[in-house]
This record gives C-alpha cells, structure tokens and sequence, in this order.
C-alpha cells in the first residue's frame, strides 16, 4: 500500500507541470532492421541448392522441393502441366495411392505435390519414414492409367463448368489477352485435354522433375549436419538432364484500349477487368514501390481508391479492387469487379478515370502512409512462420536480391515517397493501353465500344478463343421442334407421333451421378405422369438429401438443409407450360415462349440454339444440326441471390422401345459437377408421386 502511495505522489506533480495534448500525433521512430538469422545454403553433388532453416522451437520440420525449370509452351496440349501435377500423388511403383495416402495419414504427416514442387511436412521423429515416402513419389511416380482416366475425367467437369463460372470466363480472357503466344497465356480446353495421355504426362514429368537447377527448402527442427544426410540419403540418387531455364519474352501494353467480350447469357451483371502486362520481376528496384502504389489504388485496406469510388461513392458494387501479378516470367496488372448490366459501362469509365488520377498526380499522405502502414504489419505477422525465413532465403537466390533485402526491408518501405510513387505510375500504369475484359449479357455490347481504340470489340468464348459468330438459321423454330421430336419418336408424321405418344403414359429414369468429391455415387430418380405430374429425388449411402414433386396444380421441394418449401405461383405456371417426356411437343400451344436465335458451334459441332423462356427461368436449347438430337440445356433463373445457371449436356444415344434417348446425362450446377449415367429408364411404369411427397 505505502508503495501505491508514493506511486501516486510522484505521479501527481508530473501532471500538474505538464499536460500530454493528444491532438499531436507523435512522430514515428526510424524503421528497425529486422533481426533474421541467414539461411544456411549448399548444394548436393546432383546439384541441388539446399536452403536450411533451423528452428527447433517445435519438434517439427518440412521439405519443399522446388523444380527450377521454366514454362514450357503446350500448344495441343495446353493443360498438360495441371494434369501431371494432379497426378504425382496417384501411386509409385512401390506404393498404391491408397497405400502411401494411409503411410502418410498414419505418421500424421502431410505430403503433397504440384505441376513444379513436392512438399513434406512431418514430426522430427517420423523424419526418415516421411523422407521415404517423399523420395519414393520422386523417384518411382508411375501415373497409373486407370488415375490418369480419372483425372482427365475430372478436368472434363471442370471445363463443363467454365462454360457457366463469369469469373473463369474473365481469367481465361485476361490470360489470352496479356500473354499471346506465351505459356501463361495457354488455356485448357476440351480438345487439348483429349489429346493429353499417359505418355506425355511421363515425359512431361521426366523432364521437370530433375536435380539440376532445383531447390530443396528445409525448415525446423534439424541441423546442417542432419539435413546435409538425409538429402544425400533420400535424394542423391535421383538424376535427371539439365532443365530448360530460358527466360520467357515480356509483353508491353496494346497500341491503345482494346475491349474483349464474352458471351455470358442471361447474365444480370458483368464481369469486368481492366488489365494489362507489365515489365517488371521480383528483384525489379521498382517492385515494392509498386505494390505499395497498388495498396493506395485498390489491393489494400477498405478504404483504396477504387473501394471508395465504385462501392462507397457510386454503390456500383459490392467490391472493386486492383491487382499486381509480379514473376519472373511475366507479369500483369488488373483492376475490377462484378458489376449489374446497367452500370457496366460507368464502372468502366470510373476505373480508367481512377487509373488516370494516380498517373497524373501524387497521392494524399494518409493514404500512402495507411498502406505502408498495413504492409509493415502482414510482413511483421508473416515472420512468425518459421516457413517465411525460407521463403526469404529461396526468394533472395532465385531473384538475385542483396542479401540483406529482407532484413532491411522496413527500411526500403519507411523510405517510399508520394513522388516515388507517381514516377512508378508514369512508368507502369496506363488508362490508354488496357485490355478491357468483360463477360456478360450482349445486351450492354452496344455501351462499350466507346471504350475501344478502334470501336471493333473483340469477341472471346469461354476458353479465351475467338468467338464463332452466331449463323443464321436455316429453317424455322417449329421446323425445328418437328424435326427434334420426329427423330427422338422414330416417326415420320403428326397421326403416327399422337398414335405413338398416346400409348405413353408414364416413364421413369434412374441417372447414376458421380462428383469427385463425393466419395459414394448418388442416384437421381425421376418420374413423369401423365397429364403433368412429376417428381425427383436426390439419394445416396441410404440417405434422400432432396426431393421435389409436382402433381399439375401445386408441388413442393424438400431437402435435409432447408426442409419443405412449397411452389411458388410463377414455378407453378412454368410447370404447368413445360411437362412430357419431350416437353418441346407443347410449345406451341401451353404459351410458353420460344425463339430459334441461330447456328452456334459447340464444342466442335454445329447446333441450332433456340431460346426458351417459361416466365420463370430463361433456357437455351442446342440441337445438333446433323441428327436433331439436343445435346445440351442450359438453364439461367434470377433470384433474390443472383443468377444461378444449371448445364445439362446430353450424350451415348440409344433406342429404347421405339423412343431415342441420352444415356449419359452431365450435370452442373451452383460449382458442382456431376457426371451421369442412366442406369434404367421405363416407360409405362407404375408411379406413385406421392412417394416424392
């Protein structure tokens, strides 16, 4: 207590000689030098460059391998590096893929892989048992074909849903526009994917995968002497040829502002980037004073420019922001957001408007100081990973930075000016040479070509390639619908069709639906009854995780998520427009509305497109143009949530009691892809609909 006391008595005569005015904010004290212990670096007599990080605070260490070889052109078979490394992990010549997964769960380790690294990260204890594993997918990965059909079959859904993901669309765009002709702007599509197999994923493998220019990243709990035995032990025995390294051309921007459409139907908002390249790399004097301007203009805190103007200002958008893309192989700007349809074009002209501002002026001190601000913190957070040290160490020997970047790195940062800044805007930054990437419904094409240098906007397809204009169509939307239902009925008149159809009563199809993620096959049961009763249901492993039914007045959807939720009266009317086992037969007379836009190639064939809509979601129909068979159905239906699209592709046509029908059905919805194979199909089967009740 008498401490307390005299505390206070000591305390009190400060105060009353001199008060703190807190209206002066204290100056900042000089930018500390970081503290980093150097990595130890030497190199294997396979020439390897190992980089060692100690740490012995936990009983852990991980091995990165890192392959020092550069992107490779693809061409026919762009996509080639994202299968191999997919499948690096599937299974050696001493191991089964579930063989080494239950090894590596059973030491409680983690080891994965990619189309350039192999990663280890285990207990000090477990460290020659994880090394084993690890050398052996080195080593003897043997892609085994039955994992390669697997894979290829996975990336088919991915491309599936390319074709409905904005986003995906947009990068695929972006890709091919700031990159012609060089591997980062190669994009996978279904023809180069069909020409990727086992072979050259060997040889793709074979020639990356080699000790000479790559490096191993060893972090934690080990010395120099244990690390120099175990990357002799694991890895002195593995050879390989002398990896391409060459580096890769840079590309400047376009003569002037270029736009680049893609055709997102029934889209009530656009996907929108400004972006182009830039020539710079990572151990560039310019790079950090780069990001930092990148910080103030729209890769920072909430509060950047482009946040400011286009979500807070304008309410354009829930979020708009810029990016830098820098590597030693080619590097980028992009700058953007999602956008609704009638905004699209004044979201443009604000980010060109906003990158115009930042080149031709400096930038305001809080504004500056608030994004070194944030950079100083998520680089003081990031060294408390004991991975950061190596990464530092990795990034100083592949950028050839001094040594010390890292530890005077605060330094270099606290020493950023404004006027630095706008020099480094001048220098790389443009709002007269963009690609302006924009993915959404032709309805806002007229609005952007006043944002083209030459007023000629260039039209992408979902994979970046250049769009087939729509054809006109040779004959009428009802020629078309009679030609689809007389081929899929094998009939050749009206009396024969109503002869036909009239014994039809009832028909029930079991699809059996595969997801990669989902480790069991779910089965889709679904029913039709004459006149217009239908039901669904979604099961698997015992359990029914949807259902739907429909009786021609009213119907309801369950699920295990939402529980029951009754049709609303614009569902039931669509319902009530579209129903038979070829609802194409009603067109004409249940008022639903339906227009033949033209002849689009898709995926490699000819297709008559027709437009349907039934009041309640918008669908595009394409019929082969040879055989009639419809062979895809895509479904867009705007909700309180947005826009959500479902892709039906149809395939393997087969005769079934006089009838013509898809035996494999795809499905993809929401991100989800599934793969489908109709397991049974009955026409006049006994229904109950009550069951999906």
């Amino acid at each position: 207590m008498r401490k307390i006391i005299l505390s206070t008595a000591f305390i009190i005569p400060v105060l009353a000689f001199g008060q703190l005015d807190r209206s002066i904010r204290p100056e900042a004290g000089p930018a500390p030098v970081i503290n980093i212990e150097d990595s130890e670096v030497f190199k294997t007599e396979n020439g390897i460059t190992v980089v060692l990080s100690e740490d012995h605070k936990l009983p852990k260490v991980s091995f990165q391998l890192v392959m020092g070889a550069s992107p490779q052109l693809e061409g026919e078979l762009a996509g080639l590096s994202e299968v191999a490394g997919s499948l690096i992990m599937s299974g050696t010549a001493n191991r089964s893929k579930d063989e080494l997964d239950n090894e590596v769960d059973y030491i409680g380790a983690s080891l994965n892989a990619s189309s350039g690294s192999i990663r280890l990260s285990c207990l000090s204890k477990h460290l020659d048992k994880g090394l084993d594993l690890m050398s052996d997918v080195l080593l003897n990965a043997n892609f085994p074909q039955s994992e390669v059909d697997r894979i290829i079959k996975q990336n088919e859904s991915g491309l599936l849903s390319t074709k409905s993901d904005p986003s995906s669309m947009a990068r695929n765009a972006k890709a091919r526009a700031n990159f012609p002709g060089h591997p980062y702007g190669e994009v996978m599509t279904e023809s180069t994917l069909a020409n990727i197999n086992r072979d050259a994923i060997v040889g793709y493998y074979n020639r990356v995968f080699t000790p000479k220019e790559s490096y191993l990243v060893i972090v934690g709990d080990i010395d120099k002497e244990k690390a120099t035995e175990m990357a002799e032990k694991y890895f002195g025995s593995w050879n390989g040829e002398t990896p391409d390294t060459k580096t890769l051309g840079t590309f400047g921007p376009s003569a002037g502002n270029r736009v680049i459409f893609v055709k997102k139907p029934g889209a009530v908002q656009s996907v929108v980037s400004v972006t182009f390249p830039i020539d710079i790399h990572p151990g560039h004097e310019d790079y950090l004073k780069l990001k930092v301007l990148n910080g103030v203009l729209g890769g920072g805190a909430f509060g950047n420019r482009l946040m400011q103007n286009l979500r807070e200002d304008k309410a354009y958008t829930y979020g708009c922001r810029s990016s830098i893309s820098v590597n030693e192989n080619g590097s980028s700007f992009s700058a953007g957001g999602n956008f609704r349809n009638e905004v699209t074009d004044s979201a443009i002209t604000e980010i060109l408007f906003e990158l115009e501002r930042i080149t031709s002026a400096v930038v305001e001190d809080d504004e500056i100081n608030l994004t070194k601000s944030s950079m100083a913190g998520g680089f003081a957070r990031s060294l408390e990973q004991a991975s950061t040290i190596a990464r530092f160490a990795l990034s100083i020997i592949k950028n050839d930075l001094p040594k010390d970047y890292y530890q005077t790195y605060l330094q270099k940062l606290d020493a950023i000016t404004k006027e630095d800044l706008l020099e480094v805007a001048k220098k790389y930054l443009t709002a007269s040479q963009c690609n302006i990437v924009v993915v959404g419904n032709e309805e806002i094409l007229e609005k952007l070509k006043v944002f083209d240098a030459d007023g000629k906007i260039e039209k992408l397809d979902a994979f970046g390639n250049e769009s087939k204009e729509i054809l006109p169509a040779d004959i009428s939307k009802d020629d078309l619908i009679s030609k689809y239902i007389f081929t899929v009925t094998n009939t050749a008149s009206e009396k024969a069709l109503q002869k036909k159809m009239k014994k039809v009563k009832s028909m029930e199809e079991v699809i059996e639906l595969n997801m990669d993620q989902v480790p069991f096959p779910m089965k889709l049961t679904r029913a039709w009854l004459k006149p217009n009763s239908v039901g669904e249901k979604m099961e698997g492993q015992g359990m029914v995780f949807q259902r739907s039914f429909f009786d021609g007045t009213s119907g309801a959807s369950i699920s295990m998520q939402l529980g029951k939720e009754e049709m609303s009266p614009e569902e039931v009317a669509a319902k009530q427009k579209s129903y038979g086992i070829f609802p194409e037969m009603n067109y004409a007379t249940s008022g639903i509305e339906y227009e033949l836009i033209g002849i689009e190639n898709r995926d490699g064939k000819d297709c008559y497109v027709l437009q349907v809509n039934d009041g309640q979601s918008e669908k595009y129909a394409y019929y082969n143009k040879s055989t009639f068979y419809k062979v895809a159905l895509v479904s867009i239906e705007a909700s309180e949530e947005g826009t959500q699209e479902t892709t039906m592709t149809f395939d393997d046509f087969e005769e079934m009691d006089g009838f013509i029908f898809p035996k494999t059905i795809n499905i993809s919805a929401g991100g989800a892809n599934f793969s489908g194979k109709v397991i049974s199909r009955e026409l006049n089967a006994k229904i109950d609909i009550s069951s999906f009740q």
